[in-house]
């Protein structure tokens, strides 16, 4: 049973940086003023949302609980965005940020990935870390 609560607990985390990356991108959709770039971000913030979900149905199926709050974490990581773009909206920032946060998600689902999972789990992480690098690539295409 112990192990099944460690897998819990991990896919919450990664949860959590799913419902993070959410909330980010919908801090730099509203500093972009360029349609074209706005949809990409769009994209990606679908897919994270995408995420949330399948994550959230398949923490209850084995029966856990989805901790579906941003926690302490959430709300600091969210005030530090704010503070370093502060009122700009120069398109090229706003991506290398964007892309600066997938990147600290992706390196925060691989420690899951490296944690102590069943196959099926593993296979979860793993496709959403896959969808997650899509999305930077996606975002480098901006620049």
């Amino acid at each position: 049973m112990s192990s099944n609560l460690e897998t819990i607990k991990s896919l919450n985390g990664l949860l959590q940086g799913e419902y993070m990356a959410v909330e980010s991108f919908n801090n730099f959709i509203s500093r972009l003023d360029d349609d074209s770039v706005k949809n990409v971000f769009q994209e990606v913030q679908k897919q994270h949302r995408e995420n949330i979900h399948k994550l959230a149905n398949y923490i209850q199926d084995i029966g856990g609980q989805p901790d579906e709050n941003l926690g302490m974490k959430g709300t600091m990581g969210e005030i530090k965005l704010n503070m370093d773009l502060g009122s700009s909206s120069d398109t090229e920032e706003v991506v290398k940020k964007a892309i600066e946060g997938e990147t600290k998600g992706i390196n925060m689902a691989e420690k899951v990935l490296r944690g102590d999972l069943d196959d099926k789990s593993r296979d979860m992480a793993g496709e959403i870390l896959e969808k997650d690098r899509k999305s930077i690539e996606k975002l480098k295409n901006l620049l």
